[in-house]
């Protein structure tokens, strides 16, 4: 028994993995929200640029400070100049003119004055000057105080007097008030960090001043904001700088000023500089190559340089110090790159300088050993090419850094540290060796999350990537539509700079590349949605660029997320935008879009994006005439009699918004067709008659209504004859006086909501009514129809639309005033026959007399509106449209493009299918598979005593709030489901608890007629069907840790079917079959057709027709193995199909042996010979027949009067429930196996009469459910 039952486990092993799931994407398990907007820090708010530079340098060459005692030797070059190799004065200059090229190096269009041992006064000049000129730009200040004392403790420096007699101290207060803000402060002097405690306690005392001058009401200028301003300091307050003959007597200068020329001599000073022989002070100036040219050796040693140290900065600093330090104004980041550099040097002699903002010790950052590894390196090969003119080897550092970089990406998170090498990463794309390799790990980072790309911005991708659209390599395409897309999807604000650079054309000649991937076109169509989304020039330029074109010749392709961002470019290309729109009207855009709108794939997103497009599409004519009309009548017409059906909420809540727009455009036309549906429910309320056309049959509020082909309407309103309020018709030839004067307050075509209004009631329901069967009223019927969606989230919407309509009919007064505006829009000219065939068949628009009829009109309206004192807008004609589209608030909106766009800022390289076996999602299925594997093995045990056993054990018993009308097992969680009228019950039968019990929130006095597990397997759902041709989807059904049921979806199954009405031929409500290999819901019931709708796409498969005129009682199906399903009829016959012929033919047989309605039938799969049906009726007989003969095979008759069957799927067993109150189980050869007619116990009550009844799928376990609202489950197994 044991190796069998281990066989089982293993044939079992695999079955549960490849089952698959139904209704488990986004779409189904998250609300449809964008992203929570966050604001973005990245972009600096302001660039600075440094456009003056003082270069005061106090010397006085020859003569030394009283204060400072030299060493001899002594550190003399400054600006890598000897002073005393020449003339004091002539030295001065030199040394001027040097440090001037040294700071052009960084900042070549700033304005350069040097100030050469100065007095006071000059400073004074200089500085007002250059304040003047840069007016809110900085102005940078380098002070080198080696010719005079050290600043004093009063914050003072020192200049000189005219005649250089005497040392003149100089306040940092001063200065402050000559140099403003924003400014930044170079100190080379000993003692320098005096002056930057200083700096800001005067900045403080400004402040002081300010405030006291406000109180005093002297109204004073506001000061610069001193606070901000930038300082940096050779060494603290009480250091002297360093005087090692070595090394240039400026060395913060030259740190600043000339890093790789002082990084490589201090290198070689090193004891670590031993190791490499042969190289001398005098071999490094003769490092060939150019700073700038990163080819060779000097231009890669100050690229590595660059990256080094904005590495440390952005690892060590603040980001918002970060951002403003190192990428807001060029200048200053190339001092602060170097100013790193300085710390650690001048460390080595015991001085620390100084910075505000202070920044913290980056001396010891592991950075800089790859910085000694580089110059190492670097320095080995100097003396062979030197000697022998060898091509030196570039430096591995950018190719390790890439490798270090890709580690942290196999490992790396959110939680974890940033990958430190991401500044690097910047510079190697400046690299055409690197580039590629460094664009694909940049698009690996950027996949990880939002978080990622503003890091990525943070440390100023954005300059880079934006420059590489100009590249013409197409091996960088898909890397580069990659990255766009990734920080698009986070920050859409960059539509600004790629139309300001053309960067949108790179996006263009992808999107219409056919060589290139449709993965990557998506991404170039999401990239191009960004930048036309509520941005004009951007929808200019893209249009300029034949977007339009590009996008429609591309609907067809095959990758359906391509096809839905075509759809919501185009959307969003001509939202607001007439000239796109009329673009797409000369490719006949809308109807390309059309095959959209069925669109199978498994993403219903294709068909709501399609319906967003034509929304739009609608929406942005802003200039109304005939063509637009009949355009956007066709689009309308083709929208709702297409997906106001469709399974998808999705694509039902982006049919409402678009049709808003019909209604807010053509508001007059939509208030006369509400007018007339409130005349039929309260004409005699409204004490006048709506007005008939000859041979109308009066109007439902609902689908019931008479449609009139067009001719036979221009029949009865023939041209040149006018409608009078009482309903007769008179010549268009009679006089204007007879008739329009007499009722001039009354004959008028509903104009805007203010004309309606301002009639009061008695003239609301006199105004003409429109045609039955136009247009609006096909429209209308439609959004009322809506109206009782069963998703809550569509009803709402749908609400929210036709009220706007419904209150203006009600209270016409309470809208007066707002109308009043709206009396300038004019009557209403119908469209005429347009060339193309605009309407589907039967639809027309809507009908008026000739145009005599309507010179008529506009002068009897013309009069109306002239004898008012009110100011008007000149009348214009136009179809009923009061304003344009573009000037009117949307009624109702979605955020379904936004929430489409969080898939770019998601990782779409990163599984997300839950098949990392180390998940917990993973964990738990193989959890749940494996608890299935042995219910199905435990099952086989029970099955096998059923040949001797007895189906009499009841092993639970309770009550549920009214009686059951559906009972369903749960294939392996210990729970059953039990609907009561309109709500439904969970109660665990291994317990005897109840779980839950719920409301289906159906139409009132609906009944849930039919039950089924989706997922039974996996995280199970609830389908609930009820007989008002609704279906709904919970999860959550059984209130698991306190949470309400969840709402997955909802659609009306059959709504679109006539039914077949409360007769004797109907009843059984709505029947479902769910097949979860087949991913396929099976449904019917009061109708004469079996519809199957397509999990999977969420779309109506087939159609097939019963045959039979009476109701389907019961259903059992087999999709996915044999594609037949089999339907028992409320005539007695038994209906049997095959999904694979056309529908008209798929029935394939009909057996008419059963004389009463059948209650139950089931496809029954042996495991050898042909398949059989079973079915039972009312009156008791069993039948069973082989489906390869035209009559049955055998018959059980069991008592009359059954009322519930039930068959079980793998045992030998069916069981059929009575009124006369018992069940019997019989055998497939129609034994009776036993009775069951008390509750267990002593002295135990009858049960009641059987209304349901259900096997488990697996279990030999039989619920079932009786009128006295009584639920019992009886097993084979008493321990069960």
């Amino acid at each position: 028994m044991a190796s069998n039952e281990n066989e089982l486990i293993i044939e079992e092993e695999c079955v549960d993995w490849t089952v698959p799931l139904a209704f488990m994407r986004k779409r189904h398990t998250e609300s449809i929200e964008g992203a929570n907007s966050i604001t973005q820090t990245w972009r600096m708010k302001e660039r600075m640029k440094t456009v003056s530079v003082a270069l005061v340098l106090c010397l006085n060459v020859g003569v030394d400070p009283p204060d400072i005692v030299k060493t001899q030797p002594c550190a003399r070059l400054e600006c890598w100049i000897d002073p005393l190799s020449m003339s004091p004065q002539k030295a001065l200059e030199t040394i001027g003119a040097n440090l001037q090229k040294q700071y052009e190096r960084w900042q070549p269009r700033a304005r350069y004055k040097q100030s050469l041992d100065p007095t006071a006064e000059e400073v004074k000049k200089l500085c007002t000057s250059l304040r003047r000129n840069a007016k809110e730009e900085r102005v940078l200040f380098h002070y080198n105080g080696h010719g005079v004392p050290k600043p004093t403790s009063n914050g003072e420096i020192w200049v000189f007097n005219k005649t250089y007699t005497q040392y003149i101290p100089l306040s940092v207060y001063d200065l402050q008030t000559w140099m403003g803000a924003p400014s930044i402060y170079v100190y080379d002097c000993s003692n320098a960090g005096i002056v930057v405690d200083s700096f800001k306690q005067f900045a403080e005392q400004h402040e002081r001043e300010y405030e006291q001058m406000v109180a005093q009401n002297r109204n004073p200028v506001p000061p610069p904001s001193f606070k901000n301003c930038i300082q940096l300091a050779a060494c603290a307050d009480n250091q002297i700088l360093p005087m090692n003959p070595d090394l240039p007597a400026d060395i913060f200068t030259s740190c600043l000023t000339t890093p790789i020329k002082i990084a490589l001599r201090w290198f070689v000073m090193q004891n670590t500089s031993k190791l490499v022989p042969k190289i001398s002070m005098d071999l490094i100036d003769k490092i060939p190559g150019q700073l700038n040219d990163r080819r060779t050796m000097l231009g890669e040693l100050n690229w590595i340089f660059t990256a080094i140290t904005d590495t440390i900065a952005w690892n060590t600093l603040p980001r918002d110090l970060f951002q403003k330090l190192f990428r807001q104004d060029l200048l200053v980041a190339s001092l602060f790159r170097n100013f790193l550099l300085a710390e650690r040097i001048m460390r080595s002699y015991d001085c620390t300088p100084v910075s505000s903002p202070k920044l913290p010790p980056t001396y010891q950052h592991p950075m800089w050993q790859a910085w000694d590894l580089a110059l190492d390196l670097c320095l080995s090969q100097l003396p062979a090419i030197l000697e022998s003119e060898d091509q030196f080897v570039h430096s591995p550092f950018f190719e390790e850094q890439l490798t270090a970089f890709q580690v942290w990406l196999n490992l790396g998170s959110e939680l974890r540290n940033p990958p430190e090498q991401l500044p690097i990463v910047l510079q190697v794309l400046l690299s055409q060796v690197h580039r590629l390799r460094a664009l694909e790990l940049l698009g690996r980072f950027l996949d990880l999350g939002p978080w990622a790309v503003n890091l990525a911005l943070s440390v100023g991708i954005f300059p880079y990537v934006l420059k590489l659209l100009q590249s013409s390599a197409r091996e960088l395409r898909p890397l580069l539509v990659f990255i766009w897309a990734k920080i698009l999807a986070v920050d859409s604000t960059c539509q600004a700079d790629l139309v300001r650079d053309n960067g949108h054309k790179y996006f263009l000649s992808v999107l219409q590349d056919p060589c290139i991937q449709g993965e990557h076109r998506t991404l170039a169509a999401f990239v191009l949605a960004c930048i036309v989304h509520n941005h004009p020039l951007g929808q200019e330029a893209a249009m300029q660029g034949s977007l339009v074109s590009i996008c429609l010749e591309q609907l067809g392709d095959s990758n359906p997320l391509l096809r839905q961002w075509l759809a919501v470019c185009l959307g969003r290309l001509w939202t607001n935008f007439e000239k796109a729109r009329w673009c797409g009207v000369r490719d006949i855009a809308h109807e390309k879009l059309y095959t959209l709108l069925q669109d199978s794939v498994p993403e219903a997103s294709v068909r709501a994006s399609a319906v967003y497009a034509l929304g739009t599409f609608i929406s942005s004519v802003t200039e109304r005439s005939e063509h637009a009309n009949n355009i956007d009548h066709s689009i309308a017409m083709t929208l709702i009699n297409t997906v106001s059906n469709d399974m998808s909420p999705l694509v039902r809540k982006e049919l409402i918004v678009a049709l808003q727009w019909m209604v807010l455009l053509f508001e007059n036309s939509f208030l006369s067709v509400a007018l007339q549906e409130e005349g039929t429910r309260s004409r005699d309320s409204l004490g006048s008659q709506v007005l008939m056309l000859p041979g109308e049959a009066s109007m439902s509020p609902m689908m019931g209504m008479r449609r009139i082909a067009s001719r036979d309407r221009l029949k009865m309103l023939a041209p040149g004859t006018l409608i009078s309020v009482d309903g007769s018709v008179a010549p268009a030839a009679m006089a204007a006086s007879d008739i329009l004067h007499s009722n001039v307050d009354r004959i008028k075509r509903v104009s805007s909501s203010s004309s309606i209004c301002s009639l009061g009631h008695s003239t609301l329901s006199s105004l003409p009514a429109l045609a039955y069967g136009s247009i609006y009223m096909k429209l209308w019927h439609g959004l009322t129809a809506m109206d009782t969606d069963p998703h809550p989230g569509v009803s709402h919407m749908s609400h929210t639309v036709t009220n706007y309509i419904r209150d203006q009919v009600k209270d016409p007064t309470g809208a007066k005033d707002l109308g009043e505006a709206k009396l300038s829009s004019s009557l209403s000219l119908p469209p005429s026959p347009s060339s193309r065939p605009l309407f589907l068949a039967g639809e027309s628009p809507p009908t008026t007399g000739s145009n005599m009829e309507l010179h008529r009109l506009t002068t009897s309206r013309s009069a109306h509106i002239t004898s008012r004192t009110r100011k008007m807008v000149p009348n214009t004609i136009s179809e009923e449209s009061d304003e344009t589209a573009g000037s009117r608030k949307p009624l109702v909106s979605t955020q379904f493009v936004e929430w489409s766009c969080k898939y770019f800022a998601q990782s779409v390289m990163k599984n997300q299918n839950g098949s990392d076996s180390e998940s917990n999602l993973h964990c738990e299925r193989e959890w749940r598979y494996f608890r299935n594997r042995h219910v199905r093995v435990d099952s086989k045990e029970e099955q096998r005593k059923m040949a001797t056993g007895r189906l009499e054990h009841q092993i639970f018993n309770s009550r549920s709030p009214s009686p059951p009308s559906v009972i369903l097992f749960h294939p392996y969680d210990p729970h059953f489901a039990v609907a009561c009228k309109d709500s439904f019950g969970i109660w665990d039968w291994y317990s005897g608890t109840k779980m839950s019990y719920c409301s289906n929130r159906a139409s009132k006095g609906s009944r849930i007629t039919s039950l089924e597990f989706v997922n039974g397997h996996d995280m199970s759902l609830l389908l609930v069907a009820s007989d008002d041709g609704s279906v709904r989807l919970w999860n959550n059904y059984s209130l698991v840790m306190g949470k309400e049921p969840l709402l997955v979806t909802a659609w009306q199954a059959l709504s679109d079917v006539q039914h077949l009405g409360r007769s004797a031929n109907a009843g059984s409500g709505l029947l479902m079959s769910w097949e979860q290999n087949a991913q396929q819901l099976v449904v019917t019931g009061d109708a004469r057709i079996i519809r199957i709708w397509d999990a999977e796409s969420e779309l109506k498969v087939v159609d097939i027709p019963t045959g039979a005129d009476n109701c389907v009682t019961s259903i059992s199906t087999d999709l996915s193995e044999s594609n037949l399903l089999v339907a028992g009829c409320g005539d007695g016959s038994i209906r049997l199909f095959d999904r694979r012929l056309p529908p008209h033919e798929a029935r394939i047989m009909t057996w008419r042996e059963h004389a009463s309605w059948v209650v139950g039938v089931h496809l029954r799969f042996p495991t050898t010979g042909a398949r059989r049906v079973i079915s039972g009726c009312v009156g008791g007989d069993v039948r069973f027949f082989d489906i390869r003969r035209n009559t049955s095979v055998s018959t059980c008759q069991t008592a009359q009067g059954m009322t519930a069957m039930a068959v079980h799927k793998e045992a030998d067993a069916f069981a059929c429930g009575s009124i006369n109150q018992f069940i019997s189980a019989y055998n497939m050869e129609g034994n009776l196996i036993n009775t069951i007619k008390y509750h267990e116990g002593f002295m135990g009550p009858r049960i009641g009469p059987v209304r349901c009844l259900a096997f488990h799928p697996h279990r030999v376990c039989l619920a079932a459910g009786s009128i006295d609202n009584s639920i019992s489950v009886y097993s084979i197994d008493p321990k069960r």
